[in-house]
């Protein structure tokens, strides 16, 4: 079991003048699921790569249990990291995968197939010890990857989007098993995605980066009720955010001319904030259609069985804006048809910074 550490921890490659990762400074608790995510070239890989010891830290210091390992090989640092391309040896059997590390680091034959017998009873693989990596399909290697990394009984387990060569329902499967896993084993482990469904599902918390630096990290449900600012809130939830820049007036905003209701602690903290130029965040859930409010046109219906997703576009300030509205599934409404929004749930400000205005 282990507690992970980064302290102002950056990594600055040769030739570059920003660096990958910048000044990260984040714990991580004993048993934790913590998902690093963030868009391509956010630093998630490289920040996971830091922990591992695969990239040198420029700055700032990493520790596993109290214990600094930023000059630590990553052999001695008693992690074990499952990759997104499996890497296994494809003449050994599954079993010979699974034990691969054990034997190399001499331990006893009955205690290394003990450790592996115990790991595919968990992994459900124990009907497909004695196949090649060949005769499995994908969900499978990637259990054997993950199963060669159980029976190393590692301090902390560090995945590198590992269902990202699994097909869509595959992959939906797979990351619940996975999370039920780490929950059974109790093992602290980062996991690094680019697909926030997946982090949001799979996550005790979720560390959101851009750019090399931390924007935010807390549990789900708190990511995606009060975003920290206008790139959380975009980022996070699918479909995102609608996001409207506003000016402000005498001391609200209105969106089409219709006024934008905000909480008094919102109210407050917009009249105190410089700017008058401001964003009014809404999730698609916390719109309605209906006969009044904010007329628009719709130009898009995703309908996906349940619910559906209405695209409407409505002018707002001499310029036509596009708002996401979630309805029910089975609509009528149609492409082309003249529609009215209005609020039905929390709104979200963001100052002339990016930063959150308010509750």
């Amino acid at each position: 079991m282990a507690e992970v550490r980064y302290e102002a921890a950056s990594r600055l490659y040769p030739g570059s003048e920003i660096p990958a990762v910048n000044e990260l400074n984040l714990d991580i608790t004993d048993g934790e699921l913590l998902v690093l995510v963030g868009p391509s070239g956010s630093g998630k890989s490289t920040a996971l790569r830091m922990l591992a010891g695969l990239e040198t830290v420029t700055s700032g210091s990493v520790h596993i249990n109290d214990v600094d390992v930023t000059l630590k090989p990553p052999q001695d640092r008693d992690i074990a990291m499952v990759f997104q391309n499996y890497a296994l040896y494809p003449s050994m059997t599954v079993a010979e995968n699974m034990g691969f590390a054990l034997k190399q680091a001499k331990v006893p034959k009955e205690k290394r197939n003990e450790l592996v017998r115990e790991a595919a009873r968990i992994l459900d693989l124990e009907p497909y010890l004695d196949r090649k990596p060949k005769n499995l399909s994908g969900g499978q290697r990637q259990r054997v990857a993950m199963g060669r990394a159980i029976v190393r009984e590692p301090q902390v387990f560090l995945m590198d989007e590992p269902l990202s060569n699994l097909d869509a329902k595959l992959r939906v499967q797979t990351r619940t098993e996975l999370a039920d896993l780490q929950a059974r084993l109790g093992v602290t482990t980062v996991y690094v995605t680019h697909d926030q469904v997946e982090a949001m599902t799979m996550g005790d918390r979720v560390a959101v980066l851009k750019d090399g630096k931390l924007q935010q990290v807390d549990r789900p449900r708190t990511l995606y009720s009060r975003p920290a600012n206008r790139f959380v809130a975009g980022f996070i939830g699918s479909p995102a955010m609608n996001l409207v820049e506003v000016d402000r007036q005498k001391g609200g905003f209105s969106l089409g001319g219709v006024d934008v209701p905000l909480n008094d602690e919102t109210t407050a903290a917009v009249a105190a904030a410089s700017g008058s130029s401001m964003t009014v965040g809404v999730r698609p859930e916390h719109l309605a259609l209906g006969s009044s409010g904010l007329a628009g046109k719709v130009t898009v219906v995703e309908e996906l069985g349940s619910e559906s997703y209405v695209h409407v576009s409505v002018s707002h300030q001499g310029s036509d804006e596009v708002l996401v509205v979630r309805s029910g599934g089975e609509t009528d409404i149609e492409r082309g048809d003249t529609v009215h929004i209005g609020f039905n749930g929390p709104m979200h400000v963001f100052g002339t910074d990016g930063e959150r205005l308010g509750s």
